[in-house]
């Protein structure tokens, strides 16, 4: 007729119990990881098909204000050096004596395309962009569609940017 108290092994959880939760929960994050994996690099891929955009556009840009494209010595070049200072509106005064930004460049930072501390401005993944630009106007343009330097596609635009990855799901170019 008195309550008597409850028996503790009856109320708790046992080993076993908790171990099949522990597991369960594991096989959840097992397949949970790919999926985010994916969704970020789909985020890296559309940042750094973004940046290979605002790049050509900024050296179209910079060709309608003065007439002219950016001096190169060799086709393609690394998109860093003087003429990005230059597209970016750094005091450059024979690239761009009226100092007018084209692109505004930022640093890299891990996951996140920019400047690195060399100059150059690199995609999400850390690999550099590269350029190539009709510098005798008959709007063709060697580009490399590999991942690499060398061109060896010709298309039919005033400038051609991408990035040199050799992961072909991480490739973007600017005439695609």
């Amino acid at each position: 007729m008195y309550n008597t108290p409850r028996n503790s092994e009856n109320s708790a959880f046992t080993l076993i119990e908790l171990l099949v939760v522990i597991a369960i929960i594991g096989i959840l994050m097992s397949l949970l990881f790919p999926a985010v994996n994916s969704a970020i690099d789909a985020a890296k891929k559309a940042q750094a098909k973004n940046d290979v955009t605002q790049i050509a556009t900024a050296v179209i840009a910079y060709e309608t204000e003065y007439g002219k494209l950016p001096n190169t010595t060799l086709a393609p070049v690394k998109v860093a050096d003087d003429w990005l200072k230059a597209l970016g509106g750094s005091n450059i005064s024979s690239l761009n004596p009226r100092q007018i930004v084209f692109i505004e460049l930022q640093g890299s930072k891990k996951g996140k395309s920019g400047t690195n501390s060399s100059g150059e401005f690199v995609d999400p993944w850390g690999t550099n962009y590269y350029a190539a630009f009709d510098d005798n106007y008959d709007n063709h343009v060697g580009v490399a569609t590999s991942g690499g330097t060398s061109s060896n596609l010709d298309i039919t635009k005033k400038v051609g940017v991408w990035n040199a990855q050799t992961n072909s799901r991480r490739q973007v170019r600017s005439w695609e």
